[in-house]
């Protein structure tokens, strides 16, 4: 996404070789107007599918998957809660994924009620690096005897293998901006 491309450039930071700081437009602060246009991409990618879920963790996820529900007729959006809530009390499906960012593992969570067998789901996420999340949605989904018809992440830091891991998982994977390196502050774009 040739936009998000240059949003990136214009107003990203890049912070040694690992990070991309994008908070102004998508996970502190956020571009709603530009959000919706995340949405619609994602909605075109995955157009047909008979998508019946949009799942993602919380709280980066949350506005991308929104954007995307309602690109897509909005379908609902479940989202992965990484503490257990004393409100959760009926069964839920779990599984862990580590942080990059945070440097912590979470036990992420969804009530059985929100994921069923027959479910048609697609993944989405703010960024995707090593796959962590990722991989333990996919986990949850499955656990529900739900299918994942795909995974789309905004940003992808294509060096930290996450993409190829879901694949590996039977996972289709579109990433609205992949970047294959950063170095002395440069941010290089995988060509598409």
């Amino acid at each position: 996404m040739k936009s998000l491309e240059e949003k990136i450039l214009c107003e990203g930071r890049a912070i040694g070789t690992e990070i991309l700081k994008v908070d102004s437009f998508l996970n502190h602060q956020m571009d709603v107007r530009f959000m919706d246009e995340i949405g619609a991409e994602i909605a075109r990618l995955f157009a047909g599918r008979g998508i019946n879920k949009i799942l993602t963790v919380e709280a980066s996820g949350i506005a991308v998957a929104c954007a995307a529900s309602r690109a897509m007729d909005c379908v609902p959006v479940v989202f992965a809660k990484k503490a257990a809530p004393n409100t959760m009390t009926e069964g839920f499906y779990s599984a862990e994924a580590r942080s990059f960012t945070k440097g912590t593992v979470s036990v992420l969570r969804v009530a059985e009620k929100y994921l069923k067998p027959g479910d048609r789901v697609l993944i989405v996420d703010d960024f995707l690096a090593s796959g962590e999340a990722g991989v333990a949605l996919v986990s949850l989904a499955r656990n529900a005897g739900a299918e994942v018809v795909g995974f789309s992440a905004v940003i992808e830091k294509k060096w930290q293998g996450g993409a190829d891991r879901l694949r590996e998982l039977g996972i289709e994977v579109k990433s609205l901006a992949v970047i294959a390196a950063i170095n002395d502050g440069k941010i290089t774009f995988a060509d598409n």
